[in-house]
């Protein structure tokens, strides 16, 4: 069995995500407790009762605070991966899981990020929308078309079938008329509070590269595959520029999960919230097992049921 761990991005956050293993494990509460914050990380994650979760400066650490705690779980039950990867944010989860970044760090960097990003996206009339069964040749050539309206990149290669395109929003419009008159099945617009994974968002870059300049990173014990390369890379130093042009280029989701296929892998264990990443899998990877987790219960289900081969 070689198994990799997919840690999930912004979008699938929902109140009281990460309660249950809360309660029940001290290692889970020791990584979510780790970081210092300007919020109540319980209060937004737990309860939520002022509607913040779904901004993206709290999701972003919320998300992470999250991940985080189930990598204690998985690394307290023996679990050891061959590889970890994540969506957009999730990359930071899958470095903390590699041993790069503390969880502290990967929390508070987090939160940071998702500062940075809302930031950026002050005053953009932004658009984001997912774009079905349209190959990237011919997207390209629509958001290329498009440009005159203003940015309209493709953000997002989820898997096959599945691209999502961003930027101002006249031009991600017109990108997606564009794409209806090339073949696509849909186009569906996303609710988003910034073009991310632009070139828009090249300010939150610039903000990453000040912080990350003053941080220090661990050896990466686990191999990353990285988003905008789609595919690992072994040297540890060139990590702040691949998390700083992360922010501001296209997540290859689906090449990443073609790289775990080519490297072997077999099961694929996804941390949530939800199963999105589960779903590109499956389309990109039907052969390989999937199982996600969100819950003690559900881990415990997908640990007893690989046992043996694990």
């Amino acid at each position: 069995m070689k198994l990799a761990v997919l840690y999930a991005g912004q979008g699938a956050q929902h109140p009281g995500m990460g309660k249950e293993f809360y309660e029940g494990s001290p290692a889970f509460r020791a990584a979510f407790d780790s970081a210092e914050l300007d919020f109540d990380l319980h209060r937004v994650c737990f309860e939520d009762p002022d509607g913040l979760l779904n901004q993206t400066e709290y999701t972003q650490p919320c998300m992470v605070a999250f991940a985080c705690g189930v990598t204690a779980v998985l690394a307290q039950q023996g679990v050891k991966p061959a590889y970890v990867a994540g969506l957009s944010l999730g990359e930071y989860s899958a470095l903390e899981a590699a041993g790069v970044f503390t969880a502290k760090q990967a929390i508070e960097l987090a939160a940071y990020r998702g500062k940075a990003m809302a930031e950026a996206a002050k005053g953009i009339d932004c658009g984001m929308t997912a774009v079905l069964n349209l190959d990237r040749q011919a997207l390209a050539a629509c958001c290329e078309q498009a440009a005159q309206l203003g940015c309209v990149q493709i953000c997002n290669y989820n898997c096959p079938g599945q691209l999502v395109i961003g930027g101002e929003k006249a031009a991600v419009d017109k990108a997606a008329a564009l794409a209806k008159e090339a073949g696509a099945r849909r186009c569906i617009p996303l609710k988003v509070s910034g073009p991310f994974h632009t070139r828009l968002m090249a300010p939150a870059g610039d903000a990453l590269a000040k912080r990350f300049a003053s941080e220090s990173f661990g050896e990466m014990q686990v191999p990353v595959l990285f988003n905008c390369l789609g595919r690992e890379k072994a040297d540890a130093d060139s990590i702040p520029a691949l998390l700083v042009k992360q922010v501001q280029s296209s997540v290859y989701m689906e090449d990443t999960l073609r790289r775990l296929g080519e490297l072997g892998v077999d099961h694929i264990l996804e941390v949530g919230p939800g199963s999105a990443l589960a779903g590109f899998v499956k389309k990109t990877l039907p052969g390989v097992v999937c199982a996600s987790v969100e819950t003690p219960e559900q881990l415990n289900a997908a640990l007893t049921a690989w046992k043996e081969e694990l």
